[in-house]
């Protein structure tokens, strides 16, 4: 074992100390709280959703002639694919819900402002994956509300204004819904957006160690008390135990609420209600309020808003000289896409 040892010690010259000293770094006290770290949350749910997208894949056939009857066989016939599919399903809505609730905690503590504003932009291009990622898999099942989910998708897509009607046929691989279309969502799904995923997550990650953590205090907390507790193995351990409990969650979630078949897509008959998944219940809610052209644009005149908040954050503090207002505007939005989301749940339609 020691002539292993130094063999490897030759060729890849770290030892051992120096190991623990690049990840053993010192953590604020706020990571004990769990919703303050809650980007370790997607991350191990983003890598449940690429293993459990592998094991899937051995099986789904991307093609319109074959691919709601491969995932079919999956779900009724193939041992445990209703569990990996089920789980697969679960933990890409618990990712969109922790991306969101991530982002929302950034906002809020204000760890976006300066020097991190970059990082907050990554993370807006992550939460934009995540819903990408969402409805490329909601449309690989072709069933009736996924085939005409991405129909309406596209239509969308259709009417901004000079890039609308070639973003409809990048995505469609054509002017209306063919042959095609099914393989492009799944290389979307599959390919594209993981992989840029995985570039941004690094990065992310990149950042946060060049700059640290944000720093919080917390009134409750001791004035003479360490402000620090070590990486390795204090805070490891809690993310750990985090995914244990979310491994436990997602088991208990696909075998009490498994993922279901719908009727298979068909062409020729619109479904009386098509109704997204719940994480674009208010783009669907904001299309019916304000018609399509209008909402594309303001809906995408938000999102860049979002994108550039930080410096408008310190436009609005140079203004009204505090910085709470980002707060309440937070607050007013937060109120409104809760509020919007519930009742697309609950109406009628």
């Amino acid at each position: 074992m020691g002539q292993i040892g130094n063999w490897f010690q030759e060729r890849i010259p770290v030892t051992g100390e120096q190991l623990r000293e690049l990840t053993n770094e010192p953590v604020p006290n706020h990571m004990k709280r769990w919703w303050f770290c809650l980007g370790g949350t997607p991350a191990y749910l983003f890598v449940v959703q690429i293993i459990t997208g592998i094991l899937l894949a051995i099986y789904y056939q991307p093609s319109s002639a074959t691919a709601y009857e491969s995932i079919e066989r999956i779900t009724t016939e193939v041992t445990y694919g209703w569990y990996f599919r089920s789980v697969h399903k679960w933990a890409a809505t618990l990712m969109i819900a922790a991306v969101i609730l991530h982002q929302m905690r950034i906002y809020f503590t204000g760890a976006y402002r300066r020097p991190r504003e970059l990082n907050w932009m990554i993370g807006m291009c992550l939460l934009l994956c995540s819903l990408g990622v969402g409805f490329t898999g909601y449309s690989l099942v072709f069933e009736q509300l996924s085939y005409w989910g991405a129909t309406v998708g596209a239509n969308i897509c259709d009417t901004v204004p000079i890039i609308g009607h070639s973003a409809k046929q990048l995505l469609l691989a054509g002017d209306s819904y063919n042959e095609q279309t099914l393989p492009r969502f799944y290389i979307l799904h599959a390919a594209i957006l993981p992989v840029t995923m995985v570039l941004l997550i690094g990065v992310h990650i990149g950042l946060i160690r060049l700059q640290g953590v944000t720093e919080l205090q917390f009134e409750d907390e001791p004035k003479d008390q360490e402000t620090h507790f070590s990486f390795f193995p204090d805070h490891f351990l809690m993310e750990l135990i985090l995914g244990l409990v979310l491994m436990i969650l997602l088991s208990v979630l696909a075998t009490i609420f498994p993922a279901g078949m719908g009727p298979r897509a068909d062409p020729l008959t619109t479904p009386e209600v098509i109704k997204p998944e719940w994480f674009f219940y208010v783009t669907f809610r904001w299309l019916k309020w304000f018609g399509p052209t209008f909402a594309v644009l303001s809906m995408g005149l938000i999102v860049f808003l979002m994108f550039i908040w930080p410096w408008i954050d310190s436009l609005l503090q140079r203004i009204f000289k505090t910085k709470e207002i980002s707060v309440y505007i937070g607050i007013v939005a937060a109120c409104l896409l809760i509020g919007m989301t519930t009742y697309e749940a609950v109406v009628a339609h």
